[in-house]
């Protein structure tokens, strides 16, 4: 039996860095979803605020299978 794999794309953002703007976006996404298989990053931004960079910000793709 073949499997069947959607994707979603998410937007996630983080004080730390754009790594765990990926890691809470996947954190999150497990809360509803199950079988997460990857993460691909599609996009990244940051806000920044007097001359800091104050918020990660992250586009990615988030994929699992369907049951």
């Amino acid at each position: 039996m073949s499997k069947v794999v959607k994707v979603i794309e998410v937007l996630a953002q983080s004080n730390k860095s754009w790594e765990d703007a990926a890691q809470k976006a996947v954190k999150e996404a497990s809360k509803s979803i199950k079988n997460i298989k990857s993460i691909y990053i599609k996009d990244h931004s940051a806000k920044v605020v007097d001359d800091k960079i104050v918020k990660y910000r992250i586009t990615a793709k988030i994929s699992f299978v369907v049951q």
